[in-house]
């Protein structure tokens, strides 16, 4: 049935795309400012805020003690700090992506080029934490993060050029918490989230398919990949967020924390550039048709809602262990709807329907002395995205965590945490359509390796 199913999708992608040279131009747009939030959106959400959590597989994120990230991870946790902190911490993430497979045009001929290369790289993810006990019950903090980002970049004559070839985006939250012990063993807390998002992003267009298909039908004189073109989208947007969490003690060896995190709904600006060859440019001019020139669009979204649930538990003075189990609702980016600045270029829609995910880990940390913590974990990471659906700019699939870390205290107020993690990743079968019938088909071989280093100051 499934390879029915694809046999079906790839001719009438094909026949869909090819017929109207107006609706690839939109789809193609479409699909290039959908694909950060694309991302956005997925299992690219990067957690790595502390160095102290990675070293467990982030088991007990929002309910271990002692780690100033709970101003974002859990805010209603910052009601048992006794002190204020400072922490800075930077996440090194080198990513590895290497495509096998081939690519068809729209007539079905293979696409000429190489498999892309390694479409990963090494991104940096700083965060800075400041909390601030007010009173006995309340406290306040601040914090700088990156919860999402993700670059892709293949070689730009590879056979999915089509389908993609720069992918570069990045957000930036401003968090702002506070929590209110409400007794003894309870407390709640809440934050204010400012968020930055930009994008950058780049693929091939082939306009030989598009000129040998209706309206034009110049075929024999353009052909599939004989005028290859190229298309360039920037964006950015602000806008603003919230998150509730409620933490309790139910007894002084364990902790229990929950954090709900609000889908925040937003509009993604962007402009976009062509390069279209000469020849291609004579046809529109001689049609009339104001085509692949530099313009603007906009696509509204959300990006989902999810909880967090965290258990921490103190066995003794010298061992501490957690468990970790996040949700997160991508069932409801089902869809994106793009709209344009040209007005020859009628709206899009691009097709997702992910499912929801989840993130499980179990980690430890043992205390070797009142200087060195020993640290380790493992986590299940499930992938939102399944093969018909999967595009090339993020290539995600399912992640098994295995997570290492030590902690050094040469004082009593400072202390150096590093956390190493390896992801090792299924393989992502993808079956992709451009939006002129170039079809992508195969599997990404793909693996990441995480190291994290943080100072922590307390005052």
């Amino acid at each position: 049935m499934e390879n029915t199913r694809m046999s079906h999708d790839k001719t009438s992608t094909r026949t869909a795309h090819g017929a109207f040279a107006v609706g690839a131009l939109a789809l193609a747009v479409a699909v290039a400012l959908a694909a950060p939030q694309a991302a956005r959106a997925s299992a690219f959400q990067l957690n790595e805020n502390s160095a102290q959590a990675m070293g467990r597989a982030y088991a007990g994120d929002g309910a271990a003690p002692g780690d100033p990230s709970v101003v974002v991870n859990n805010p209603a946790s910052m009601a048992w700090f006794k002190h204020s902190y400072l922490q800075v911490s930077a996440t090194a993430i080198d990513f590895s992506s290497h495509f096998h497979g081939s690519a068809t045009d729209a007539l079905g001929q293979p696409v000429s080029g190489g498999d892309g290369g390694n479409a990963g790289g090494t991104i940096p993810v700083p965060a800075l934490f400041y909390l601030r006990p007010i009173n006995d019950q309340w406290a306040f903090g601040m914090g700088v993060s990156a919860p999402f980002g993700f670059q892709t970049q293949y070689n730009p004559t590879w056979v999915g050029r089509y389908n993609a070839i720069l992918s570069d985006f990045k957000s930036v939250d401003a968090t702002f918490s506070v929590s209110y012990k409400v007794a003894d063993n309870f407390a709640l807390g809440a934050s204010l989230i400012a968020q930055r998002t930009s994008a950058d992003l780049t693929s091939a267009i082939n306009f030989g398919s598009i000129l040998a298909a209706p309206p034009f039908n110049l075929a024999p004189t353009f052909m599939p990949q004989s005028a290859d073109g190229l298309a360039q989208i920037k964006g950015h947007n602000w806008k603003w967020g919230w998150q509730i969490g409620a933490t309790w003690k139910p007894t002084e060896h364990d902790t229990i924390a929950v954090l709900y995190h609000a889908k925040i709904s937003q509009t993604l600006t962007g402009n976009a550039t062509f390069i279209v060859p000469a020849q291609v440019q004579t046809v529109f001019a001689a049609a009339q048709l104001p085509l692949f020139q530099n313009t603007g669009g906009s696509a509204a979204f959300a990006t989902p809602a999810y909880v967090n649930l965290s258990y921490w538990h103190v066995f003794n003075k010298r061992f501490s262990a957690g468990v970790q189990a996040n949700w997160t609702q991508w069932s409801s980016f089902k869809n994106l709807t793009v709209v344009y600045a040209n007005p020859a270029q009628p709206p899009s829609t691009e097709v997702f329907n992910w499912h929801n995910s989840h993130f499980i880990s179990v980690g430890g940390a043992y205390h070797l002395s009142d200087t060195l913590t020993l640290r380790a974990g493992v986590g299940l990471d499930t992938t939102p995205t399944y093969q018909l659906t999967r595009d090339p700019r993020v290539p995600d699939a399912t992640r098994r965590w295995l997570t290492f870390g030590v902690g050094y205290r040469p004082v009593d107020n400072f202390e150096i945490n590093v956390g190493y993690a390896h992801l090792f990743v299924n393989n992502a079968r993808i079956n992709n359509a451009s939006p002129t019938g170039d079809l992508l088909t195969g599997y990404y071989n793909n693996s990441a390796d995480l190291l994290s280093a943080s100072a922590t100051y307390r005052f």
